[in-house]
């Protein structure tokens, strides 16, 4: 990063703040010409699948890389417990700066590819990976104000405006306090002198409030009685930190809403940014995200800031948006405790419980059907998510929401659709490793055809499927007298 800065410092360009956003920037230029000046390089730490027998350890899959001519990073160790794990992060926290990248801390991972089987993933990353991040850079700043912030949930969020200060790279204005009660554990008042850092280096926090740099004329901060946007009363619910807006109808509110409903993960609508969601709302041509699919481009056009060009790719990326996958759809929805690996499961639960559901129409009908108890026992949703869901939709606003999103021509994509009901009611538990498909595609196929995947056997599971080099899944099956198949007889099934 240091080579890339000193040649944009020349060109009078601003310098890159870390070799995170080095790296982004230059991944993100249209021009490849660019990108391949920046002589990015990388490290590889893992192979999906290769000929013949795949390594039985972390350690040796890292070798077999580097045999086969791919560059490893070789400040790898094997560590026998969690006291040399200690003594090998101590050691790089001394020397980490002096590295020709940047690095912010180490990983920690389970050795045994077994081992790394049978923990799995959560919806976002293995659970046989741990980042042990060294201690993030601090700095001294003062605090001279505190805001309040409200989102989509209506949870009003308190953040101190800090005097401007460098911290890991980039100046920090802003950082968020939390809740009442971390002010309060903080001590933290308006003017006071505090030390901040950034959480992964990431999200700026205050740390610690310097109580001895006090002057006598610093103010205590109180939680604000009304909304600050609508000015409505707010509550602090039993057993929550947060403070919540009553209103439902709140501005604040209903920006994060669409701010969620149309972002990446959700309906995906491109070109839809902040301010322009904004700009929509104060303009009055929507108040909430299911007016978007009633907008045409002569409504955006004589807005500031528009042309016609622009207006129409908005336009055809609602239009895109249109046609979506059932968890998407439920993940825009942004239904409190309900994320991405949620969404997945409630989709699939769904299809289990009602073949085909393949309109709004029908998923509108679907919900007054399912009860408290039946949302409860999706496994992986539990007593407080799936309470969370019925009152969603036991919300008539919520349904009429539902509704007007159908009338303005949002359907289910047919990747929704489980293919057929040939598995249904089958539980399939996988273990070892198969040659033609990866753990995920295996388990996809499963769901496509109404089956079930669970991570452990049990009385319950219909079949093990046994790849090379099974785990302990396969003993137990063989113990219970669960059917256990190969690569082939499962494949079979699937057709």
């Amino acid at each position: 990063m240091a080579k890339i800065n000193q040649e944009r410092k020349k060109a009078g360009e601003p310098l890159f703040a870390n070799s995170r956003n080095a790296a982004a920037g230059s991944i993100r230029q249209l021009d490849p010409k660019i990108t391949a000046a920046r002589k990015l390089d990388s490290f590889v730490y893992d192979i999906d699948a290769i000929a013949g027998k795949f390594p039985a350890t972390q350690i040796e899959e890292l070798k077999l890389l580097g045999k086969l001519g791919f560059k490893v990073n070789k400040e790898y160790r094997h560590c026998k417990n969690l006291a040399e794990a200690q003594k090998m992060h101590d050691e790089w926290a001394g020397k980490k700066d002096k590295q020709p990248y940047g690095i912010d801390g180490l990983v920690i991972k389970v050795n045994s590819k077994k081992l790394q089987d049978i923990l799995g993933y959560t919806g976002k990353a293995p659970r046989w990976a741990l980042a042990y991040k060294f201690a993030p850079a601090k700095a001294t700043t003062v605090v001279e104000d505190i805001t309040v912030q409200v989102g989509r949930t209506g949870a009003l969020t308190p953040v101190a405006h800090l005097r401007p200060v460098a911290v890991a790279g980039s100046t920090v204005s802003r950082a968020t306090l939390h809740n009442e009660d971390e002010i309060a554990r903080l001590g933290v008042k308006i003017g006071d002198t505090v030390v901040v850092h950034k959480a992964g280096d990431i999200i700026p926090e205050v740390v610690e409030v310097l109580t001895k740099l006090r002057t006598g004329k610093e103010k205590k901060f109180l939680m604000p009685k009304k909304c600050p946007i609508c000015g409505s009363a707010v509550e602090r619910r039993a057993g929550e930190a947060a403070t919540y807006c009553t209103n439902k109808k709140c501005f604040a509110q209903g920006l994060e809403k669409i701010i969620h409903f149309v972002s990446k993960k959700g309906m995906n609508i491109e070109g839809l940014g902040d301010k322009i969601v904004e700009q929509l709302l104060n303009e009055g041509l929507i108040k909430d995200a299911a007016d978007l699919y009633y907008l045409t481009a002569g409504d955006l056009e004589p807005l500031e800031r528009f042309a016609e060009k622009k207006a129409q790719n908005i336009i055809d990326s609602i239009q895109q948006s249109r046609n979506v996958e059932l968890p998407k759809l439920l993940y825009a929805l942004g239904i409190r405790h309900v994320g991405e690996e949620t969404v997945r499961l409630l989709a699939q639960a769904i299809f289990n419980f009602q073949f085909s559901i393949f309109n709004l129409g029908k998923l509108i009908k679907f919900f007054p059907k399912i009860t408290l108890e039946e949302l409860q026992r999706i496994e992986g949703i539990g007593e407080v998510v799936g309470k969370s869901i019925y009152d969603w939709f036991k919300d008539k606003n919520n349904v009429e929401f539902l509704e007007i999103l159908r009338d303005g021509g949002v359907t289910l994509s047919k990747k929704s659709e489980v293919r057929s009901q040939k598995l249904r009611g089958k539980v399939f538990v996988l273990t070892g490793t198969m040659a033609g498909l990866t753990r995920e595609e295996a388990k996809d196929k499963i769901r496509e055809l109404g089956g079930d995947v669970s991570a452990s056997v049990s009385k319950n599971t219909d079949y093990v499927v046994a790849g090379s080099e099974p785990g302990s899944k396969y003993d137990k099956a063989k113990k219970l007298g669960v059917k256990i198949i190969d690569e082939k007889k499962f494949l079979e099934m699937l057709k």
